[in-house]
């Protein structure tokens, strides 16, 4: 019989070149050069991915939206936003079969708890389902999508070329960096968004591989679409230090609406995560956006249209393509209309992704940042107050504000912001509200709408080294399994026998099924083992004692170490739904963090 061919003569000759490649590279080459390569290779990759994805979000809504009349409602507001959730839908179930919703939340995920491995599929997958969800008008944003795409690239390069763990951590930081950065022309805010959001250390290391591949990605998106900023911005009206108080107030509001986005998101994906079958899901999520959409036409997409509107000074385009268009010239239709769009974004994104759609909520927190700033000044100036705020200028400084509190990444807000529109001569004020923004939701919300899921499960990894190395331990790599079981109905005698053939001073009570009963300590019989008289007197039931905790396996480690400093043991049994496993040991956490911290803390 004739075996099965594996890749041929050509294949193979190519795999072996490679191998000698590999092994001159780690003879000739030095590990933090050879970084610098990959870092520039997934910038070029990450940054003709980013413009890939956008050119296609662009011919998909110009094409669905052609026949749209900005003059009045239009029911295909209703339809486009639909199918294009549909399609998505259909194309993750039956073409992906994997979920690659929350590209960020994934990421870090892979991060702290897979090695930094992605898989490879991920590399074109979100960008694909994207493109459709948003161009034909799903509420979400690219960039999660995009950083996803980019992470997975570096991911895959790192893993092609054998590079270790840490090093796969930058690189996936790159290609989140390179997205970032070629998306939005921002390289600065790319290398800031791996360090505030993706939460990778400021080091030599990965400092210099981040502003490589955000440069170079950054580079592409100018070579392919030109110097223009993604956001035109002409600052004709000057900002006056006076205007710092309403500043500060902005700030403070940016920071309530973004605590307000942040819950309406998360009651939202609860709300989507109680519906047992999956087309009910898409169909309920599918009236809710094409809804909110026919309404409130602004929300169509990624709405960078209404964006630019409002930073060129154009406040009746709000309502383009509404029913409501011929109520345009109203003042108090204009803010109730604005209010309305703040309000119901949240459930427009939520909406999208719930019913099966891809996308991110970058985008919507940038769009609902200019839509507050805009509507703080349009009001402040319409209420009676002896002054003019321009609204051009704070529906700029409002983006920062929103898009800081609710990633909890002040400093990418900042500069993200700044590069996004070429507003740099708004520094003063972006860094004032983008400050108090966080500072604000910081009060009620500890973690980014990207981690608190992770934070409460204990599988986020964090700026703060000890417990960033406690989210890379797991349980079960620290288990011991050499204590000797005995069970509740055995005599002294069988202990006394079964602590012969032991070298430890512990020995679990299991019952027939291997559930845990409790524990025999060494001590505790001691003054009876050496009596003949009770050997067949006495039994394990009579003797043994519960443990002070017992341990779930898969517990994260930073919970078990509470554990043991709120009992004060030594030794902890670790069960699984109520079955016996093993003992997990503080001395062998304590060996194992410190191997770990070695590694993880290497430059």
């Amino acid at each position: 019989m004739e075996e099965p061919r594996t890749g041929g003569p050509i294949h193979s000759r190519v795999n072996d070149a490679f191998m000698r490649f590999l092994v001159w590279r780690e003879k000739h080459v030095k590990e933090r050069t050879f970084i610098m390569f990959l870092a520039l290779l997934v910038g070029v990759l990450a940054g003709l991915a980013a413009m890939l994805l956008k050119t296609a979000i662009h011919y998909i809504s110009r094409a669905a939206t052609s026949t749209i009349n900005v003059t009045g409602g239009n029911w295909l507001y209703i339809l486009l936003p639909a199918v294009g959730v549909i399609i998505t839908a259909l194309y993750v179930r039956y073409a992906v079969k994997h979920n690659i919703s929350h590209g960020v939340t994934r990421v870090l995920y892979a991060i702290s708890q897979n090695k930094s491995r992605l898989k490879r599929h991920n590399m074109y997958t979100s960008m694909v389902a994207s493109s459709i969800t948003i161009g034909f008008g799903g509420s979400v944003g690219a960039e999660g999508p995009i950083v996803y795409t980019g992470a997975a690239i570096g991911s895959n390069v790192g893993s092609m070329f054998r590079m270790s763990p840490r090093t796969l951590m930058i690189l996936v930081g790159c290609g989140a960096a390179a997205g970032i950065a070629g998306i939005f022309k921002a390289p600065i805010a790319g290398m800031l968004f791996t360090l505030e959001v993706l939460m990778l250390d400021l080091t030599t290391v990965s400092v210099m591989p981040l502003l490589i591949a955000s440069i170079t990605a950054a580079t592409i998106a100018y070579m392919s679409t030109g110097y223009e900023f993604e956001f035109f911005f002409a600052q004709s009206e000057v900002f006056y230090m006076g205007r710092i108080p309403f500043v500060i107030m902005l700030g403070v509001f940016c920071g309530l609406v973004s605590l307000y986005f942040t819950r309406v998101m998360n009651f939202m994906e609860n709300f989507f995560g109680r519906f047992r079958h999956r087309w009910v899901k898409t169909l309920v999520g599918c009236v809710i956006l094409s809804s909110l959409v026919f309404i409130f036409p602004p929300l169509y997409g990624e709405g960078y249209g209404s964006i630019v509107g409002l930073l060129g000074g154009d406040t009746s385009s709000i309502v383009n393509g509404s029913i409501f268009y011929g109520d345009r010239e109203s003042v108090w239709f204009i803010i109730l209309f604005i209010g309305l769009i703040i309000l119901t974004k949240a459930f427009a994104t939520s909406a999208t992704n719930g019913a099966g759609g891809v996308g991110g909520t970058f985008a919507p927190s940038l769009y609902v940042g200019c839509m507050c700033g805009f509507l703080f000044a349009y009001v402040i100036n319409h209420i009676g107050f002896d002054i003019s705020l321009s609204t051009k200028n704070f529906a700029l400084i409002g983006m920062a504000g929103v898009m800081s509190a609710v990633m909890h990444a002040p400093l990418m807000a900042i500069f993200l912001t700044a590069e996004l529109t070429g507003g740099y001569d708004l520094f003063l004020p972006l860094l004032i509200v983008s400050t108090i923004a966080y500072g604000t939701i910081k009060v009620f919300e500890p973690y980014s709408i990207y981690t608190m899921r992770l934070a409460q499960r204990g599988e986020l990894m964090t700026h703060h080294k000890d417990k960033a190395v406690l989210t890379l331990l797991k349980v079960g790599n620290v288990i011991e399994t050499d204590f000797l079981p005995v069970k509740p109905e055995m005599s002294l005698k069988e202990v006394v026998d079964v602590i012969s053939r032991s070298n430890r001073n512990l020995f679990p009570v299991v019952n027939d099924r291997g559930e845990l009963q409790g524990v025999v300590l060494l001590d505790d019989i001691r003054n009876i083992m050496f009596r003949p008289d009770l050997y067949r007197k006495l039994y394990v039931s009579t003797f043994m004692s519960m443990p002070p905790a017992k341990i779930e396996l898969g517990e994260n480690m930073d919970k078990v170490m509470k554990i043991f400093d709120d009992t004060g043991a030594w030794n902890l049994p670790v069960v699984e739904n109520g079955r016996y496993v093993g003992f997990v040991s503080k001395s062998k956490i304590f060996n194992s963090y410190r191997r770990v911290l070695r590694h993880y803390c290497e430059d």
